[in-house]
Order: C-alpha cells, then structure tokens, then sequence
C-alpha cells in the first residue's frame, strides 16, 4: 500500500463530478487500499478519489475514532444517498483538501446509502452520527462540491486565499529541498 498525495484546494479536479465505475478492477482494489493508507496516514476519516487526483466514483471511510474499537474501514464505489431523514444535524467539518480548515455544515442527520463493496457485491446501509456527515462530505466530492461551498461567499473567500497561500509555500518548500 502507498500513501498517496492529497491535492489541496484550489485544484480543478476537485471542483469536477467524477465519473462512475464500470468494473471492479485489481488496479481500482489497489486504489482504494492506497486511499485508506493515506486516509488513516493523514490522519482522516474519509477520502474520495478526487483527492488523490482520480476522477473516479470511490470513496473510503472509517469514522472510528475510540482506540478501543477496531477500525471499520468501508469502501464505496458508485455511492449513492437512496434516502435522507428531514432532521438536521451541525458537524464542524474539515476535509484533507483544506488542511487546518474548520466550519459548521448542516447536513440530513441520517441518510441511507447505497454502494458496490470492493467484492462487486451491492451494499446499502442507513448512517447516522458522524458517519452520516462524513458520507455525505465523501460523496459531495464525487459531485465536484466542497465542503466550503456550503459557507458564505466571504468566509469561502477567505478559505481559498489561504489554501493558495499553504500551496505557494509548499511549492517554496519543495524547491528548497
């Protein structure tokens, strides 16, 4: 398994609806171990293959966070929301796109999602919690949205200078090394 870079935004991919996948194949299996390595590297609890530069429908997540739990990592090809509950939940979300970056979203509290595993086996099952939240963020970026595309155009502003401001000083990093 490699750990895979995560592109930072402003990147153009990000902003593009991914297409779906046709066939479960070793290269995508191995594409989606490489994105829980570098999820739990970063550290994270999901990521969606736009992050890492592939413009396809694939998501991971695992939203265990007790030490005490085993890990469940879950990985979601072509998901899709079949049903959302009319109550409403606030998380303050984050994404590894927008590093050191926070801020409420609203969000259906529950939703129920349906998905081919890495078997080629369909899958469905209703997420609540923060598995809900994180589902729904892994899933807006397969549709090219952001979690700051859900703020006021100010506060979004601010956010994307930043983010240009860390990519310029990468950018030096790198150069200097």
């Amino acid at each position: 398994m490699t750990v895979r870079p995560i592109l930072i935004h402003p990147d153009p991919r990000l902003k593009k609806r991914c297409d779906e996948v046709s066939d479960i194949t070793p290269e995508l299996r191995e594409l989606a171990d490489d994105m829980l390595q570098t999820m739990y590297d970063a550290p994270g609890i999901g990521l969606a293959a736009p992050q890492v530069g592939v413009m396809s429908r694939l998501l991971v997540m695992d939203c265990v966070k007790d030490a005490d739990t085993a890990p469940r990592p879950l990985i979601l090809f072509n998901p899709r929301i079949v049903w959302a509950s009319e109550e409403r939940n606030v998380y303050e979300e984050g994404c590894l796109s927008i590093p050191d970056q926070y801020a409420d979203v609203e969000r259906p509290a529950e939703v129920r999602v349906a998905w081919i595993d890495e078997t080629g086996a369909e899958r469905e099952e209703q997420f609540d919690g923060l598995w809900a939240t994180c589902v729904q963020h892994e899933i807006d970026h397969l549709d090219g949205k952001l979690f700051i595309d859900y703020l006021k155009p100010l506060r979004r502003q601010m956010i994307t200078r930043k983010m240009v401001k860390l990519k310029r000083e990468r950018e030096r990093e790198k150069a200097r090394a």
